[in-house]
């Protein structure tokens, strides 16, 4: 694989600016085709790193959680690829996912909660789990405590 080939591996990633920014790096890296599948707990910062792949990429925002609305398109403002932006919490099998029809070839796509359903969108994905770096459960990220997220960057199969 290529693209997020230099990030590979587990990164401390301090608050949630830092983890803007590594969204920021990640998505100056993506290419049309790629599939990232976010998986961490309620607050991890699956979001916030989306926010960043977006800014990265030059798409049209806000990019907000699509929990309601399953999934959100933000165009490019650049002429790259836009965002698929997918939270699967809600959908009950791989099939639902793909009822979305989405334009995996021509998008970036990102799936929260995508373990073990997204994986049937492409041959080879990437794969971000965000959990906390203390252990145990994680909490909404707060804002003015020291709550670092550990980010595990792995390409798939």
């Amino acid at each position: 694989m290529s693209g997020l080939d230099p990030l590979v591996g587990r990164l401390e990633v301090a608050d949630t600016d830092a983890m803007e920014q590594l969204g920021r790096q990640m998505g100056r890296m993506l290419r049309p085709g790629d599939l990232v599948v976010l998986t961490g707990p309620l607050g991890a910062g699956k979001t916030t790193l989306t926010r960043g792949i977006g800014e990265g990429l030059g798409v049209r925002g806000p990019v907000q959680s699509p929990t309601f609305v399953i999934a959100r398109t933000h165009p490019s403002l650049v002429g790259g690829p836009r965002l698929v932006h997918v939270d699967a919490y809600r959908l009950g099998s791989a099939a639902e996912l793909d009822d979305l029809d989405i334009d995996v070839d021509g998008s970036v796509v990102v799936v929260e909660w995508g373990r073990g359903m997204a994986e049937g969108l492409r041959d080879v994905w990437w794969e971000v789990e965000i959990s906390r770096a203390a252990g145990g459960a994680v909490d909404a990220w707060d804002e003015d405590a020291a709550d670092p997220r550990i980010v595990t960057i792995a390409a798939r199969p």
